[in-house]
Order: C-alpha cells, then structure tokens, then sequence
C-alpha cells in the first residue's frame, strides 16, 4: 500500500496537521507540534503553513489507522 499523507483523526489537538505528519513520518507528534511552535514564534510564516496544510491535506479515510512504529532493539531495558 502506498504511503499518503493524511490529517490525523485520533492524534490531533486543533486541525490534526502535526498528527498527520508526525504518523507519516513515524516520530512522535510532540516533536512536531513544538517545531511547528517554533516556526510560529520565530519564522512568523508557520501559522500561514499550518493553516494552507489544514486546508490542502486531506482527511483520513473512515477505518484508517496509520502502521505501528517498527519494533526498536534500543531502549532503556534492552541490554
């Protein structure tokens, strides 16, 4: 199946725009939230990228869940 990019429909807190990308790229949705903050506070432009991706990406599709994280052999009680 090809990988798309969607707006988030359960990892979202206004528009689902840093869910979507964070389950697109497989990290945490917290790290994208804070360097779409950051684009805000100091590129001034990140509120209008927010708002063009809110209205262009497209929302999930009803009964998609996007693919687990692989399995990591690092972590703190992996030896």
């Amino acid at each position: 199946m090809k990988k798309q990019l969607y707006k988030s429909s359960t990892n979202k807190k206004v528009a689902g725009v840093c869910g979507g990308i964070a389950e697109y790229f497989n990290i945490d949705a917290t790290i994208v939230r804070l360097i779409a903050v950051c684009a805000v506070i100091f590129a001034g432009s990140g509120l209008l990228a927010y708002i063009i991706c809110a209205l262009v990406m497209p929302n999930a599709p009803e009964g998609y869940y996007p693919p687990p994280p692989p399995p990591s052999d690092q972590g703190p009680y992996n030896n």
